[in-house]
């Protein structure tokens, strides 16, 4: 975002980028391809307004993949992951990231340059799950061998399969609770 990103915006154009990323992120949703018109258009606001604070499609996108990490991030520490009781923070943060997940989804698909803020997020976020499937591992809710950066993918992965085959406006509780549950538990039968 250029200059922006380097002082804090005013309110009103805080909620102007707030807007123009909300639309930017529905659109490309429905077209990775849409212009800068497409997109001003769908925010309400005036082309100018786009340019004026992003310089190029390119930095609207990279803007909005920091914007989806940062939502991410505070979505994971919502959570607790370092405080809270392993079996809780995991269903917070499991529910939370499902909302997030579910309203930035364009957003969150975007590859990151390794160097961008939003990579450096989701690394951030990656170590944070280790460190809390760690601590779950000490209460014995993982088996002690388990490789936890193995657990951490099939983990994202029964996030991700839940967003794509749960109807829209499912509950995130609900769906937290059944991917914790698989998570831990597997699909073998209950002793």
């Amino acid at each position: 975002m250029g200059e922006a990103a380097a002082r804090p915006l005013r309110a009103d154009a805080e909620r102007s980028v707030r807007v123009i990323l909300e639309a930017a992120e529905r659109v490309l949703a429905e077209d990775p391809g849409a212009s800068m018109e497409q997109i001003a258009a769908a925010a309400g606001v005036a082309r100018t307004t786009i340019h004026r604070r992003f310089a190029s499609r390119q930095a609207l996108i990279d803007a909005l993949a920091s914007s989806a990490a940062r939502q991410l991030a505070r979505a994971v520490d919502d959570g607790r992951p370092d405080t809270a009781p392993p079996l809780v923070a995991m269903h917070r943060i499991t529910a939370n990231v499902l909302q997030i997940k579910g309203a930035w989804a364009f957003a969150l698909g975007l590859p990151a340059e390794s160097d961008s803020e939003a990579a450096v997020l989701h690394q951030g976020i990656d170590r944070s799950c280790v460190a809390l499937l760690e601590r779950a591992r000490a209460e014995g809710l993982i088996d002690e061998a388990a490789d936890l950066e193995w657990v951490r993918r099939v983990y994202y992965a029964l996030i991700g399969e839940s967003l794509h085959n749960e109807p829209e406006g499912s509950d995130p509780d609900a769906l937290a609770a059944r991917v914790i549950d698989t998570l831990l538990r597997g699909a073998g039968p209950r002793s």
